[in-house]
């Protein structure tokens, strides 16, 4: 935890922090009454804090804040919705590296079970954001949305768009990844057994370019990162 991340703080700046996160700053960071942790408004900016108290399971913060979070990167990831421990990872890597809006979508080979799971409910999610939110310092989450009907979701959705530049990561790519791109992009990745070929054709259809990240098989979560590091 790089920063420690609060819902809100009062008019003069105070916040109380709770039984987890206190343990992390005794233990982690070996912080203790008078001194000063690095803290962020979930949605609003960033500064300092100095524990005033610790009072059993909780502490009392003084906050002063004003610095902004940092950027978000113009990139959204049409990701297909992986199992469901792959979720969590890829939700906070996504989070840390800037990407403004994540849409979890339906592939041929994402199991059916995966749209059931508990990883999916709301709270689950933002837990995974928070993380990410945590390590890279920021206080703005990305928006996350789901689509479990594909076809619609290109057609009616993506295919209308004409904002960004649309980027499919597949084996098939004739081209690699581009890279430090300064415009708005959106880059799909597909599932663990990749695309079929329907798929492949209606993202085509809908403006995307294949595009390879190399000759090596990559599993998704490190398909992800790769991409994003090379488009930022």
């Amino acid at each position: 935890m790089n920063l420690l991340l609060l819902d809100a703080v009062d008019a003069e700046g105070r916040a109380t922090i709770g039984a987890e996160a206190v343990a992390h700053v005794r233990t982690v960071l070996g912080k203790g009454v008078g001194d000063s942790v690095r803290v962020g408004v979930l949605g609003g900016t960033l500064g300092e804090a100095t524990i005033e108290a610790h009072e059993g399971e909780h502490m009392r913060l003084r906050c002063t804040l004003g610095q902004p979070p940092p950027p978000k990167r113009p990139f959204e990831l049409v990701l297909a919705l992986p199992r469901p421990p792959v979720l969590r990872r890829v939700l906070q890597h996504a989070t840390t590296m800037g990407v403004a809006r994540i849409v979890l979508c339906n592939a041929a080979r994402v199991e059916k079970s995966y749209w059931s799971s508990p990883a999916l409910a709301p709270g689950a999610i933002f837990a995974q954001l928070r993380l990410g939110l945590e390590q890279a310092r920021d206080t703005i989450a990305p928006a996350v949305e789901l689509r479990p009907r594909l076809r619609p979701f290109v057609e009616d959705e993506l295919a209308r768009r004409g904002d960004a530049v649309r980027l499919l990561a597949d084996g098939s790519g004739a081209t690699t990844m581009p890279c430090d791109l300064t415009q708005p992009a959106i880059v799909a990745i597909g599932p663990e057994g990749g695309w079929v070929e329907f798929e492949l054709a209606l993202l085509a259809a809908a403006g995307f370019t294949a595009v390879t990240l190399g000759p090596r098989a990559l599993r998704v979560e490190a398909a992800v990162v790769a991409a994003l590091a090379r488009l930022g």
